[in-house]
């Protein structure tokens, strides 16, 4: 067991040696494998839209380890800070409105960022090192998202170059985030919350909102 623990441990200082210096990694997360790279460097995000052959007109998330980091990618109006804390950590990616930070590739140059706060121990103790990294799944576009190592394709793995993947096991849910859109959701606008994608957790997700968005009257909710 202490092998295997100090062997974690290798992993995630050479993940963020990896990521600092402008080089991917693929780790885990509680819903899928990802692809991580370094959110603020356009050159890195560069390449994570080739390796995953994905057209530059579909954004990325990015993931972030704590809320004090959440506030520094996107704009967070405090009436619905509460029920973001409800939703994260977790298996949830909020859509909303970025800061100046966040460089345009990521977003497919839209004032709109996903945001995830993954609950894995592995990925944040790597975020909290390197800042936020990219929150998307390590697979080519198109192609199921790996939930565990044994499941990231050849092709991929050849091509994260000077790169590691991280054995975490099997992915807690084993399946893609929920996607909740809140980038129209604002103090002054009492605009409309969406949830964009059903996904891992998708009915706690909607009785969190159920019960903070609609039961408060703070704004319209809706599926779609």
């Amino acid at each position: 067991m202490q092998n295997d623990i100090n062997d974690i441990e290798d992993q995630i200082r050479t993940a963020t040696a990896i990521i600092k210096h402008g080089g991917m990694v693929v780790y885990p997360t509680e819903t899928v494998y990802g692809l991580g790279a370094d959110a603020f460097s356009e050159a890195a995000v560069q390449n994570v839209y080739k390796i995953k052959r994905r057209d530059l007109s579909r954004p990325i998330s990015i993931a972030v380890s704590s809320f004090e980091m959440l506030h520094e990618v996107a704009d967070i109006d405090s009436e619905y800070f509460e029920i973001i804390a409800e939703l994260l950590p977790g298996p949830v990616t909020i859509l909303l409105r970025k800061k100046d930070v966040v460089p345009a590739i990521l977003t497919a140059a839209s004032e709109v960022v996903g945001v995830r706060f993954p609950d894995n121990e592995i990925a944040t103790r790597i975020i909290k090192e390197t800042g936020p990294i990219t929150a998307t799944s390590a697979n080519v576009s198109g192609r199921n998202p790996p939930t565990c190592i044994e499941e990231v394709e050849v092709e991929l793995k050849l091509k994260v170059e000077l790169g590691i993947i991280i054995n975490g096991g099997k992915c807690k849910y084993s399946m893609p985030s929920t996607v909740v859109d809140m980038s129209k959701a604002t103090a002054n606008e009492k605009g409309e919350i969406k949830i964009k994608r059903k996904g891992a957790c998708y009915d706690r997700v909607l009785h969190v909102l159920r019960s903070k968005a609609v039961g408060e009257g703070l704004h319209r909710f809706s599926v779609s």
